[in-house]
């Protein structure tokens, strides 16, 4: 019986090293991460939100959205998906639903986190977070979806640290492993001794998050794993480079440029999007359909 995506990803979070995570918007980028042979991916709601309806990331997708969303990411891949709940969509019993809604939609594990709502990037100004209390009813209210049923992994996250500093932070993420999250994530790490002392002092599976250009200093996968890291997500990498490659597609045909040469060779386009998969299959049920006419 093959396992489900929660069961795969616990199995790869068992192994000795640090994961490198690409995040994705859709279908297409979540398959392109797969073949590329990455082991799991992740919805990234800034991501989502930039995609799906170009707006930034400030708590105005729905939580319909997301889940739409998140669909048709799993339904487009076969690895792992991790979701972006945000900040659960209300209550805990809102949360609860947020939580099975998405393992439903085959999701293999959820992030949670403790801002208020609407929430924003974790790498942006204006952040604010709930009290402890309400931090943790959040987590423990995922937990008891997730023990009563839901095959789902809890991605707690807090975003203390950029408010309230690193021992807030450092409190929080133990209080969220003492609900029993599965993943502990605190959010913009300033420095590399703040990037060391959470895995230090907190023990669990401990996920980094790298974007390039914001708070935390970017380093390899290899290095974090050092410093007791499971996960490193790259949140917006893929998202970046896809804009700049349109920007500087749209320049060139401003300019008049024939840009064959600088572009996917159509074959390797159609087979990224899943034609040759679908001529192969439509074969296989033409000869089947041949096969039965002639007996």
């Amino acid at each position: 019986m093959s396992k489900t995506p929660a069961e795969k990803l616990r199995l790869m979070l068992q192994q000795d090293k640090c994961h490198p995570m690409p995040c994705c918007w859709d279908g297409l980028s979540a398959r392109v991460i797969e073949d590329a042979g990455f082991d799991f991916t992740f919805m990234s709601g800034f991501a989502v939100s930039a995609g799906r309806a170009g707006l930034p990331d400030t708590g105005l997708l729905s939580f319909g959205e997301m889940l739409d969303q998140g669909r048709n990411i799993c339904s487009a891949t076969s690895i792992p998906v991790i979701g972006d709940g945000d900040t659960g969509y209300g209550n805990a019993m809102n949360i609860r639903r947020t939580v099975e809604m998405y393992a439903r939609a085959g999701f293999a594990a959820i992030m949670i986190e403790d801002q208020i709502h609407p929430k924003r990037c974790g790498h942006t100004k204006g952040r604010q977070v709930v009290d402890r209390n309400e931090a943790i009813s959040r987590i423990k209210a995922g937990v008891d979806a997730r023990n009563e049923g839901a095959d789902i992994l809890i991605l707690a996250r807090t975003d203390a640290l950029g408010v309230m500093g690193i021992d807030e932070a450092l409190w929080r993420a133990e209080a969220f492993s003492r609900a029993g999250a599965d993943i502990l994530f605190v959010e913009a790490p300033g420095s590399i001794e703040e990037l060391a002392i959470i895995p230090e002092k907190i023990p669990g599976i401990h996920m980094a998050n790298m974007l390039e250009g914001g708070t935390t200093p970017i380093l390899p996968p290899g290095e974090l794993h050092k410093l007791g890291y499971n996960i490193v997500a790259y949140p917006l990498t893929l998202l970046s480079a896809s804009i700049k490659a349109m920007r500087s597609a749209l320049e060139g045909l401003q300019a008049g440029k024939d840009l064959t040469g600088e572009l996917l060779d159509f074959a390797d386009l159609r087979k990224a999007v899943g034609f040759d998969d679908y001529y192969e299959m439509e074969q296989r049920y033409a000869l089947a359909d041949r096969q039965d006419h002639k007996d």
